[in-house]
């Protein structure tokens, strides 16, 4: 136990005080898990204890803490797993502690188990699938949840101090709503994120986002009023937002693994189909086409087969290993040798990576030194955290708002 909180009250316990326990889970309800502590050896980091109370009607026989990429799935399999929460003796708090730098963020769960501990502990994929569907958040968090996808519990998230913050993710009451579209184009669903008070073609043109993985975005994770809150504060110009879904999981890895077709499809279908109904410029340099993971490797991909098209690309946590994993194979990383080997494009780039996503750190890194070596514009981040919304929802905002920020008056 490094908590000095959970070590006083192990001490209260031990000597039999009077509801120590209840006063104890009194305060943890009233600050809010996990428990966030200096480390006495470091000020940039924290001592963050994960707790959860036991259920006296079905008591657990372990209980897991799921807290997004520190741990995973691969060190799962044994009893000194990152995930296996402790019983505090003599008393009905689970907990466990992590020694965390101070700006970190990472969505959580907890999974409560009623069987053997070997059961608890396989890694085969049923066995894992039915961990992640069972998993709930923490019901002592202060911060908003994150919603999960394929009914699943949404999920908690932890947020230290010095986690960048994250201005317009979440929805506000005090600001101009617009309008949600759901719309079919070609057979691919996709939803249309119009600013407050559009009006109409004929009032535009209007700045265009193209976000990939639109099932999440939209009905999910509710993008639209995080669209709202930008314009609200004019970090960016008035933009039309398209969400496409991605139709599926074997879709989605055709699509999203530099696809001529999907890339082609996207700027002589779907851009023209906005323009008509919804007004969305031409420009280039007014269009931005985003995603995450293999949506980021389709991002700079669209950016560099459809340069006419597509000015700006905004890629987080992008899946630069492509087409295989092996770091120094010739088949690997072949977009940022593409980018090495071909002339300067007239398009820009945002970048971000988590620190933990230690499979894509270093290609990230490796394609944002090509491109400054080739004279590309690029902003380039690394956020303390993995892969994971709760980090992109932020950085998906700030980039937004990096590239498509208002457009200076003229005069």
């Amino acid at each position: 136990m490094q908590s000095p909180i959970l070590r006083e009250l192990a001490e209260a316990v031990r000597q039999g005080r009077p509801h120590a326990l209840e006063d104890f889970w009194q305060r943890a309800a009233a600050t809010g898990t996990p428990l966030v502590e200096p480390d006495a050896t470091d000020p940039s980091y924290r001592l963050v204890t994960f707790l959860r109370r036991d259920d006296p009607r079905r008591p657990a026989t372990d209980v897991l803490a799921l807290l997004h990429t520190v741990t995973d799935k691969d060190r799962h399999a044994h009893d000194l797993s990152p995930h296996l929460m402790a019983r505090v003796p003599g008393t009905d708090v689970w907990a466990i502690g992590h020694r965390l730098r101070a700006d970190h963020r990472a969505a959580y769960q907890f999974f409560v188990a009623h069987g053997p501990r070997e059961e608890t502990l396989r890694t085969d994929r049923p066995a894992w699938l039915r961990v992640l569907d069972s998993a709930v958040p923490d019901p002592l968090s202060t911060r908003p949840p994150l919603p999960s996808r394929d009914g699943r519990h949404p999920s908690s998230v932890l947020e230290l101090p010095d986690a960048p913050a994250q201005p317009w993710a979440l929805p506000r009451t005090d600001v101009a709503r617009g309008e949600r579209v759901a719309a079919e184009v070609d057979g691919r669903r996709v939803t249309v994120c119009l600013p407050a008070g559009h009006g109409g073609a004929e009032s535009g043109p209007y700045a265009v986002a193209v976000v990939l993985d639109g099932e999440m975005w939209g009905p999910v994770l509710g993008f639209g009023d995080t669209l709202d809150n930008l314009h609200a504060e004019r970090a960016v110009e008035p933009t039309v937002a398209l969400l496409v879904d991605t139709m599926g999981r074997d879709r989605r890895m055709a699509d999203l693994s530099c696809s001529e077709k999907f890339v082609d499809w996207l700027a002589d279908v779907l851009l023209p189909w906005a323009a008509e109904r919804y007004g969305v410029t031409a420009d280039p340099g007014r269009t931005v086409v985003a995603g995450q993971s293999a949506g980021g490797l389709t991002a700079a991909f669209a950016a560099f087969r459809r340069p006419e098209r597509f000015g700006n690309a905004l890629s987080q946590s992008g899946s630069f290993w492509w087409p295989d994993g092996t770091e120094f194979d010739s088949g690997s990383e072949w977009l940022t040798r593409q980018y090495a080997l071909r002339e300067r494009l007239p398009v820009r780039f945002r970048l971000e990576v988590g620190l933990q996503e230690w499979m894509l750190l270093p290609q990230n890194r490796h394609l944002r030194d090509v491109l400054r070596a080739r004279g590309y514009e690029v902003a380039y981040e690394e956020f303390n955290g993995g892969h994971d919304y709760a980090c992109w929802r932020g950085g998906l905002a700030a980039g937004l708002a990096g590239l498509l920020g208002p457009r200076p008056a003229r005069g």
